[in-house]
């Protein structure tokens, strides 16, 4: 009998759903991220995200090495947690949870950008104050948007913008030969620094691999339009920290907001906490009532697949890029979901936030 190895927080119910989908002929274990370093080793198929580093996190290239491992199934998109040279160079399958938290985390970047620019953190902290003062704020409507990296988050980003009528751009490595409804302008990624100085507000979707690491840094930065806004949505380490702060304080940038940093979490003594000008999250835009129940529909539809040796979605064709492209055969989690995921939801549950 085979082993599945979970990492990922499922309940009994979700549980019972991947062993119906596994069927017989396989042992589902459930373990935490303290124990995944370990169970790694007994584990022919792996679904999750092992979320410790060092010497507490996986050791992949041991696991490579052992070579029982057939299959990881990530629940992040970003591949940063496993794709290390080895698993890279290895025979193992790998498929990413690119849109599975699409949804979230582009409706968190459209917080986070009308956050900033209706100067909802000097608000919150007057609020705090019981200062009742008018001030100025901006707008986003009308306003040019740049999305580098248009995979599942930044085309569904694209899509919550264009209501604000405003122009969108986007940078990719792949740029469809037919130009995506909602953007207006699709460059290739050897095109970015020409493109930035348009950009009134950059936003990086981009995953986190050995090309685009520091992605932007004080050179970058030097071609952003003066005066334009940043966020970074996707990976902490995309961003030389320094430079970005180097840029505030030139006011090349206007402002910053980030759902993730580097180191997280991030220091008390950065710079960057004290900003009126910077809006941080804790790396909570994938977050999701639905996001387990949606990544275990995604899970057992590509083991259904993996059983009848069907393309897997979300398949990752060149590892060391990190996500999955369109075009080879194996269809992307965002295209077939809709068919997959019960329409109706339960109650938004608002008692738990407060």
């Amino acid at each position: 009998m085979q082993n599945i190895v979970l990492c990922y927080p499922v309940n009994e119910a979700q549980i019972e759903q991947i062993t119906q989908a596994a069927g017989p002929e396989y042992n589902i274990i459930s373990v935490g991220q303290k124990e995944i370093k370990e169970a790694i080793f007994d584990a022919d198929i792996f679904c999750g995200h092992g979320k410790l580093t060092g010497a507490a996190g996986i050791d992949w290239d041991a696991v490579v090495e052992k070579g029982r491992l057939q299959w990881i199934q990530s629940s992040a998109a970003g591949m940063d947690h496993c794709l290390v040279p080895a698993t890279i160079n290895s025979s193992i399958h790998v498929t990413s949870a690119s849109g599975v938290l699409s949804d979230q985390v582009a409706e968190h970047t459209i917080a986070l950008l009308t956050g900033w620019m209706r100067r909802l953190k000097t608000f919150v902290l007057a609020e705090s104050t019981r200062d009742f003062t008018r001030r100025p704020t901006w707008d986003l409507t009308y306003r040019t948007v740049l999305i580098v990296g248009l995979g599942g988050v930044g085309r569904r980003l694209s899509e919550l913008l264009r209501p604000f009528r405003g122009k969108i751009m986007a940078v990719d490595l792949f740029p469809d030969k037919v130009l995506p409804p909602t953007v207006d302008e699709l460059y290739p990624a050897d095109e970015l620094d020409a493109v930035l100085p348009k950009a009134d507000v950059v936003v990086t979707c981009l995953p986190l691999n050995q090309f685009t690491r520091k992605t932007f840094n004080a050179e970058r930065f030097s071609k952003f339009k003066k005066g334009a806004l940043f966020a970074n949505m996707a990976r902490g380490a995309l961003v030389d920290h320094d430079a970005m702060v180097a840029a505030l304080d030139s006011q090349q940038l206007i402002g910053a907001v980030m759902d993730v940093t580097d180191p997280e979490p991030l220091p008390p003594e950065s710079p960057l906490w004290e900003r009126p000008n910077v809006l941080i999250t804790p790396h909570v835009a994938g977050q999701s009532r639905w996001r387990i129940e949606n990544m275990t529909y995604m899970f057992c539809e590509n083991l259904r697949r993996w059983k009848a040796g069907e393309p897997l979605v979300n398949y990752l064709t060149r590892k060391e890029l990190g996500f999955p492209m369109r075009g080879t055969g194996h269809p992307l989690w965002s295209e077939i979901a809709q068919d997959i995921v019960p329409k109706q939801r339960g109650e938004m549950g608002v008692e738990t936030f407060y």
